[in-house]
């Protein structure tokens, strides 16, 4: 018997070739997306020159792609997919630190770095120390745990970005917690910078009336053994566009004021003149079950 390609025929011939997937899960996934994309069709009368425009899209946004540059994760983020993913599995414990993106730029590994050492290899821009502890819900301390840092220059740019002008590994280092949990580290405080607007996201960013935007920040992947990893920001309290960030990833507890510091005598502890700016805060993390 022959199959009728209707409007609903299609898609229920569509949604039929799948009862057959094995695993359970995969099978749930594509039926989803299979129903939800052509209910989407139906509704806005998808044309194919629309659809042909579409496919055009996702094929520039695939050769955009790089070692060091994930244009499909860039459009995940200014669709609000990758905030919203992370908030569906975001089901932390009361004090946890809350998580958001990981952002395009985390693609290559941090180097390891000593407590203490400057991040900033470039030497520009304010002087900051960002320093805290490392700590289990309950308050006990985590030694040894990892803290993987990483974050744009003074001039909003990471170092995969201007290879030749930025060294291979700028803004970037990967810290082991001391015997109390604690970490500490120099750098620079980042800037406010746009996201990359030289591929098709930029196009639909211009397309849509949108800026490329995001607010001042640090990121962090911080894990310790018989927790879960949890991965964040800080943002700099008082910047721009900390109400109008592009990817949707600015929570208020991540918001955290880089302090104007007069302290000589803490300034040579961190090895910085003075006065400087100091963020400090804990990175709060979940007992596994």
């Amino acid at each position: 018997m022959t199959t009728d390609a209707t409007r609903a025929g299609v898609t229920e011939q569509a949604l039929a070739s799948l009862r057959g997937t094995a695993d359970p899960r995969l099978r749930e996934l594509l039926t989803g997306l299979v129903r939800h994309l052509h209910d989407f069709a139906r509704e806005t009368r998808l044309t194919q020159v629309e659809w042909e425009r579409a496919i055009a899209f996702l094929t520039a946004t695939g050769r955009a792609c790089t070692d060091t540059r994930q244009e499909f994760i860039l459009l995940s983020d200014v669709l609000g997919l990758s905030m919203l993913v992370e908030t569906l599995n975001a089901d932390h414990a009361a004090g946890v630190t809350e998580s958001t993106v990981l952002g395009p730029f985390h693609m290559t590994e941090s180097p390891p770095r000593t407590l203490g050492d400057d991040i900033d290899l470039v030497g520009g821009g304010e002087r900051c120390v960002v320093s805290g502890r490392v700590r289990s819900a309950d308050g006990t301390p985590l030694p040894g745990a990892v803290v993987d840092v990483w974050q744009a220059d003074d001039q909003g740019y990471y170092d995969v970005q201007q290879p030749g002008v930025q060294p291979a590994g700028n803004g970037r280092g990967l810290f082991t917690a001391d015997t109390e949990g604690r970490f500490w580290f120099r750098t620079c405080v980042p800037a406010a910078y746009p996201i990359p607007t030289d591929g098709p996201v930029g196009g639909l960013l211009r397309a849509t009336g949108r800026h490329p935007y995001r607010p001042a920040h640090i990121h962090f992947i911080a894990a310790a053994e018989g927790h879960t990893p949890v991965t964040t920001h800080i943002f700099v309290a008082g910047g721009d566009y900390l109400d109008s960030d592009a990817v949707f990833a600015v929570k208020q507890s991540l918001v955290q004021d880089f302090t104007e510091t007069d302290d000589p005598a803490l300034a040579r502890e961190f090895g910085v003149d003075n006065p400087f700016r100091h963020a400090s805060f804990d990175l709060v993390l979940e007992r596994t079950a």
